[in-house]
């Protein structure tokens, strides 16, 4: 039999048909096609039910329609009329409207589009990693009356889903629809910009509207047009490896393959899943041999295996009472290095795929039974430090019960490989979040930008002022705003506390952040004491959101009394041995939060070697000396990934920023 290759607009590849089903297929496809020969006029997905326009400013309507067709559209009583142009693309302009709705928008062509439930306030685009992408459905535990009562049909979000090239900018965003809050669907809200958004509304009463537009472990460089990254071009010779789209996808075929291999191989190794044997996850299964470690811990500290790669089975008896039983229940395992699989009892409850979010895993009723109950954690480490991250809840909780799951646990060494092999981060390529998740959004209005990142930099904080002094003036440009807002979080503490005075690539980067205020129409969030040292992603993003909403009733409101920051160093005197510093954003005077002498001070001789130093609060200023360090050249306040009890805040209770100082150009 002859076969025809077909391809149709409907499919998302060629098929290959017989002769019968090629004229079926042909006969479908001409019974499908519309009888009007115009082309309908088509919107981009940001702008569609819901939405949220910018007020008090032209406002931009576009989208794409035949070459020359014309597009009328009407709101809120009035007309306006363009034409499609040669390239089909077509835009209108709105005159600045007035904070109201709910509107309905039509656009009216060789069809009409109706957009209904329009709202009109401000506008902000959120974006960075992962800290503004972190979503309220994480924070569900630590606030979760703010979630009860999140019914606000004033406040929504569209989210943008990741999309990457590095080929040319989209002209369309990849999916998303504006949502509305409320307890269910705000779970869905970057946490940040739905506490910023809440403060926002409450304060001036007007719709707020959310683009989110964040991608965890981005980097600066990835959100940078390529006009930008002319300034760089170390980022412009490595996004040139990957432009190649045929050469990218065969990578990535490679390398995706590498990794379904080794967890294959993983699997086919691991002992606890050998075939004709009783599975190491079975509730009966005889463990007395089995080895202990106490738990949380990290099995290269505390058991002869070291830092092996590969999965250990880690398992627990727990004896639950009576109460605890028939009814739902919760296992916490804090938060997990690197990916596991969890089961109670023998029954699978939860598996995570790696080490960020905390195990939090729902237990249906039925699972536990009084008496002995054995939960066992399959856990797999693809490359460093296997175990449970200290410091987080390790339980058991049902009928208004909790048992304590940390101490000793059985394990045993399941079967051990080579490191994961790595992966090529395409996404994160120069250029390639702002051609895949910025480019397409270019044309809406906005009220500001708010932004979080700098984690993933911070082993390259050398470059990053420019990088974003660049990305500011970049978006700038492109969004045609030239004064257009932009509000930043400056690193929270994390990792490890230290003892003595020592170098830290987050400190760099919170001070190239510090550094960066340096542009117009900027704003930052100190966030050093809204950290965790165990995780990367804090919970506590209602501090973070109401310090960026006081960022932006100076920056973007224009309300100049309002004391927006903590402390920002200005200038050092030297006299003596003693170091005078001054501050801006003092607000009504200094203080020492919690009392005390002030903390996270160290002073440096010529010799640049950095000491702690006593320091004092005179007037606006604060005096800084060392007994140990006669001649003092430069100071540093909070310089450490995690500057544990670092308490120069001002009388507002907004905390001062980490900087370094000194009498010649600043350290290297």
């Amino acid at each position: 039999m002859m076969h025809f290759l077909f391809s149709s607009p409907l499919l998302s590849r060629p098929v290959t048909l017989g002769r019968q089903g090629l004229v079926l297929a042909l006969l479908g496809s001409y019974l499908l096609a519309p009888t009007d020969t115009k082309a309908q006029v088509r919107l981009p997905k940001l702008v569609s039910d819901g939405m949220v326009l910018q007020r008090d400013t032209n406002v931009n309507i576009w989208g794409w329609a035949a070459p020359g067709e014309k597009v009328a559209l009407k709101f809120n009583g009035q007309t306006h009329q363009t034409a499609a142009g040669k390239d089909g693309k077509w835009q209108i302009s709105l005159p600045a409207l007035k904070a109201g709705g709910p509107y309905q928008l039509d656009i009216t062509a060789s069809n009409r589009i109706t957009l209904k439930d329009v709202l009109v306030g401000d506008v902000w685009l959120l974006s960075g990693q992962s800290n503004m992408e972190t979503p309220m459905s994480r924070l569900r535990d630590k606030f979760p009356e703010v979630i009860a009562q999140a019914a606000n049909p004033r406040i929504r979000q569209y989210e943008v889903p990741m999309a990457y090239t590095l080929q040319k900018p989209r002209t369309d965003v990849a999916g998303g629809k504006w949502i509305a809050a409320d307890p269910q669907t705000v779970l869905q809200f970057s946490a940040v910009g739905y506490f910023f958004a809440k403060e926002i509304n409450a304060k001036y009463q007007v719709p707020v509207g959310l683009i989110k537009d964040a991608v965890g472990g981005s980097p600066a460089e990835a959100w940078l047009s390529a006009d930008a990254l002319r300034q760089f071009p170390k980022y412009v010779q490595q996004a040139d490896k990957y432009r190649d789209s045929a050469q990218v996808a065969e990578l990535r075929r490679r390398e995706g393959a590498a990794v379904t291999s080794w967890y294959q191989r993983l699997y086919q190794a691991d002992q606890g899943e050998a075939r004709g044997q009783q599975k190491w996850s079975a509730a009966e299964y005889d463990a007395r041999g089995w080895a202990t470690m106490n738990v949380p811990g990290y099995w290269a500290d505390q058991t002869p295996l070291g830092p092996v790669n590969g999965v250990v089975w880690f398992r627990k008896e727990v004896e639950v009472p009576a109460a605890m039983v028939g009814q739902p229940a919760r296992l916490e395992l804090g938060t997990l290095v690197d990916a596991d699989s969890t089961y109670i009892n023998g029954q699978l409850v939860g598996t995570t795929g790696y080490q960020y979010p905390p195990r939090k895993y729902e237990v249906k009723p039925g699972v536990l039974k009084a008496g002995k109950n054995v939960v066992v954690v399959r856990l797999i480490s693809n490359g460093g430090r296997g175990g449970f991250t200290l410091d987080k809840n390790y339980q058991l909780r049902a009928g208004g019960q909790t048992l304590d799951l940390r101490g000793p646990w059985q394990y045993k060494l399941g079967a051990t490989l080579p490191p994961t092999p790595g992966t090529t981060p395409f996404q994160f390529q120069p250029g390639a979040l702002f051609n895949g998740m910025i480019a397409p959004v270019l044309p809406y209005a906005l009220k500001g930008v708010l932004w979080y990142q700098g984690e993933s930099n911070a082993g390259r904080a050398q470059d990053y002022q420019a990088l974003m002094t660049s990305l500011i003036n970049d978006w700038r440009t492109h969004f045609q705003r030239p004064d257009l807002p932009f509000l930043y979080v400056q690193l929270a503490n994390f990792m490890a506390v230290k003892s003595e005075p020592s170098e830290s690539g987050w400190a760099e980067v919170r001070e190239a952040q510090r550094r960066t205020l340096a542009v117009p129409r900027t704003g930052m969030a100190v966030a050093l004491d809204a950290g965790e040292w165990n995780d990367i992603h804090p919970l506590d993003k209602q501090t973070v959101g109401h310090r960026l909403a006081l960022a932006a009733q100076q920056v973007a409101y224009g309300e100049k009394k309002v004391v927006a920051s903590g402390p920002l160093y200005q200038s050092m005197q030297v006299s003596g041995n003693k170091v005078t510093l001054r501050f801006s954003s003092v607000g009504t005077g200094l203080q020492v939060k919690g009392g005390g002498p002030l903390k996270q001070f160290a002073v440096a001789g010529p010799d640049k070697k950095f000491v702690w130093a006593q320091a004092r609060i005179d007037g606006n200023t604060v005096v800084v000396w060392s007994d140990a360090v006669p001649s003092p050249v430069a100071v540093r306040y909070a310089w450490a990934d995690n500057p544990e009890g670092a308490n120069l805040y001002n009388k507002e209770g907004l905390p001062a920023s980490s900087f370094q100082a000194s009498v010649a150009p600043v350290l290297p």
